[in-house]
């Protein structure tokens, strides 16, 4: 999910996760256009793209063509001489905006506030991340003890100031002895992992190379983590995303030492993980073949056996039509606690017998309920149970065997995640989010119940001067989708607001309240945020997902559209001042409304957006989301139905509304072929005047891991265009007359 800039959130553990193992106002602020802005838009000459006509494709008797395909070699001299001609027109027309620098004057204002995160506790180690304001990437701290001084651990910014480099944490060993550390560099998403010794707070020798989507899982001397094999010289790293095994690497060893675990040696698009439970009694084994259900399995470690590709994991649950997880191991009763939604599409907890794992055995602890269960964690002996109320945070606790339910008192309506912690431990820590909170921690007593603030920001505007509603509107097929407004106090529904509707809609991958300081930029000029909840979501639980997956994506596009008619429709906007915008599967969203509705707003933002749906499969981790979109070279059905939405191919000659659509050049998630391929057919479609260009980020990947300077000049080009492109100029101070 993109949603303009990064903020700390207290992250999940996987077992909060039911996703494969992989793989988000002052009315009167606000100036109409001066008469020099109305003048009719001129088109931008756009750079020539060369079209090559003998590029088509034949799938089950229909031809496809593909004249753009040349621009999927990102590497070659010919693309980054176009990358670079499309670039400039893009910056060209964005520095001729007069307001564009006020705009990045004012954000960077308002983004200059501490931010922290969530402490992690490593015995008596304490570790945060934290940023002063304007750090490129956070650092992080460790303390010892709770209440000891701050010392930097690591410091990303001094790793390769020539280009962006995300670090994290990974997880410590049993002992709290050793921390693995993750290490990304220029948005990609390949990891070398590093481990560091905590008696001396040094990096050790050993770094384990070629992991992506990898965790770490702790076990004696050692850890289990997944790796790709090495390319081949000359391979692209791009294209080496095959046969992902499992290795044990033991510390002090070089990797070449590595004791191979797992492989399959039949089908290399699989994504395979290995977790330990707290006593490193038991380990896990998560098989997928993409971002939907996985396959679960287990091995005793007790007789201390180290697990070969001979070994026989005993399976909990097979086939990848369901998400079952092993979160935890109860020492006392002897059970795994399990998530899971076999019979139970919105999920439950069970006890499962490791000695008797049949599902007939399985027995409720936490048995399904109405609202979403998004995961368990476990800490001070405690089940921590989060919940989704029509996307908003409930958390409950209970003891080990499910009794003594308690609903946790949060803030507020909002996001909240964490509670997890050891056994032994007597405290944890959670954040909360909303639409107007940026993120505060609070320490939580297990014993008590109760939670005493640990930290909140000071922040440049008043949260309190804002507010969230949440609407629910009827979808094209009678479905009720509901959806968060927000706005400042005393906002007016003059119908002429200017608005911008984000949304995701797939992966069951829920959208919550989150905050965005990019979002204050609109809100603080009498604008209107709007995030719906669409179909294909995990917001309702798996039906909610599947009905829109595969062959019913259509639902999500049509509940998309029906939130922009209902903005409008309620006078929260109108067409002329909407603005839509979504990141990844949300740039798909956005790229397949523009060629079904051009009609329905004035500015469209996709993001690097998957828009050609014939050959997403064919690069990187395409192969994963096959699950969710099927495949063109599956059969005819599929090949139909993706055809008929891909926003590539559903391009014709029409007016559609100004686009700016953004990618990276080291998106080696979504590549940025999609991006280059949808914006030359753009530009070759439209028919009127509004401009329609693509904004290439160097150095930078599907989102992760971008420096602060990026973001803000990134979102201070975004939110120009949409101004520029509705006809409001922004006050600037807030609340003064435009100049």
């Amino acid at each position: 999910m993109h949603t303009g800039d990064a903020y700390f959130w207290v992250p999940l553990p996987a077992n909060m996760k039911h996703l494969a193992p992989i793989a988000l106002l002052l009315l009167a602020a606000c100036g109409t256009a001066p008469e020099n802005a109305k003048k009719p838009m001129q088109k931008p000459a756009y750079p020539e793209t060369r079209k090559d006509t003998t590029v088509v494709d034949d799938y089950f008797g229909t031809n496809a063509p593909d004249p753009y395909r040349w621009l999927a070699n990102d590497t070659s001299t010919e693309t980054a001489d176009w990358v670079q001609r499309e670039n400039a027109v893009t910056q060209a027309y964005l520095a001729d905006i007069p307001f564009r620098n006020a705009i990045a004057k004012r954000y960077k204002e308002i983004f200059n506030f501490p931010k922290q995160g969530a402490p992690m506790k490593v015995g008596n180690l304490f570790f945060t991340y934290k940023n002063s304001g304007l750090q490129n990437q956070s650092v992080i701290y460790v303390r010892d003890g709770l209440e000891g001084v701050d010392k930097v651990f690591i410091d990303p910014n001094l790793v390769d100031p020539a280009g962006p480099t995300a670090i994290g944490l990974m997880g410590a060993s049993k002992d709290d002895r050793y921390m693995a550390v993750s290490v990304q560099k220029a948005g990609s998403d390949w990891q070398d992992i590093t481990l560091w010794d905590l008696k001396t707070l040094t990096p050790m020798k050993d770094t384990l190379q070629w992991a992506k989507f990898s965790g770490v899982a702790w076990w004696k001397d050692g850890l289990f983590y997944s790796r790709y094999p090495e390319p081949a010289h000359g391979t692209e790293l791009s294209a080496a995303n095959q046969w992902q095994k499992v290795y044990f690497h033991k510390l002090g060893d070089p990797q070449a030492k590595d004791v191979l675990v797992w492989k399959n040696d039949k089908e290399p698009n699989l994504y395979v993980g290995v977790g330990t439970t707290e006593g490193e009694e038991f380990a896990t084994l998560t098989v997928s073949t993409g971002t939907d259900g996985f396959e679960q399995y287990f091995i005793d470690l007790r007789k201390g056996v180290m697990p070969t590709p001979a070994t026989q994991w005993t399976p909990l649950q097979l086939g990848f039509d369901h998400k079952t997880t092993i979160i935890a191991f109860e020492p006392k009763s002897g059970k795994f606690l399990v998530t899971t939604d076999v019979d139970a599409p919105r999920y439950r907890l069970v006890s499962v017998d490791p000695a008797k794992p049949a599902q007939a055995d399985w027995k409720d602890v936490i048995p399904q309920k109405a609202d979403l269960l998004e995961g368990v964690n476990t800490g001070g002996g405690l089940l921590f149970a989060s919940y989704l109320k029509d996307a908003t945070t409930r958390i409950f606790r209970y003891n080990a065997n499910g009794s003594g339910e308690q609903e946790v008192q949060l803030p507020g309506i909002g996001t909240a995640g964490g509670f997890s912690g050891k056994r032994e431990d007597t405290y944890s820590f959670y954040s909360f989010t909303s639409f107007t909170d940026p993120g505060s921690i609070f320490k939580y007593d297990y014993a008590t119940g109760k939670s005493d603030l640990h930290f909140r920001p000071e922040l440049k505007f008043n949260p309190e001067d804002y507010q969230t509603e949440q609407d629910f509107y009827t979808s094209k097929d009678g479905t009720k989708v509901p959806m968060f407004i927000v706005h400042k106090k005393g906002v007016e529904r003059t119908g002429k607001n200017p608005a911008l509707l984000y949304a995701y809609g797939g992966f069951n991958i829920s959208l919550t309240p989150s905050f965005s300081t990019s979002r204050m930029v609109l809100l603080e000029q009498g604008g209107v945020f709007a995030l719906a909840n669409l179909r294909g979501g995990g917001e309702y639980g798996e039906e909610w997902h599947k009905a829109g997956m595969k062959e019913k994506k259509q639902n999500v596009f049509d509940d998309f559209i029906a939130a922009a008619e209902y903005l409008v429709a309620q006078k929260w906007t109108d067409k002329a001042h909407l603005a839509i915008e979504g990141g990844s599967n949300g740039g798909l969203l956005i790229g397949a409304v523009m060629a079904q509705r051009p009609d329905l707003c004035a500015v469209a933002l996709p993001q690097v957006g998957v828009m050609d749906m014939l050959r997403f499969q064919k690069f990187t981790a395409g192969f994963g989301w096959t699950p969710e979109y099927g495949s063109a070279e599956n059969s005819k059905e599929e090949f139909q139905y993706l055809h008929a939405y891909s926003p590539l191919h559903n391009l014709k000659p029409a007016n559609y509304p100004a686009t700016l659509v953004f990618t990276g050049d080291h998106d080696d998630r979504v590549v940025p072929a999609h991006s280059f391929k949808f914006i030359s057919t753009l530009q070759q479609a439209q028919q009127g005047d509004a401009p329609v260009l693509i904004r290439v980020e160097t150095n930078a990947g599907h989102g992760a891991g971008k420096p602060t300077s990026m973001i803000i000049d990134e979102q201070a080009d975004k939110w120009a265009f949409f101004f520029k492109n509705i006809g409001v100029v922004p006050k600037y101070p807030v609340g003064a007359p435009a100049k």
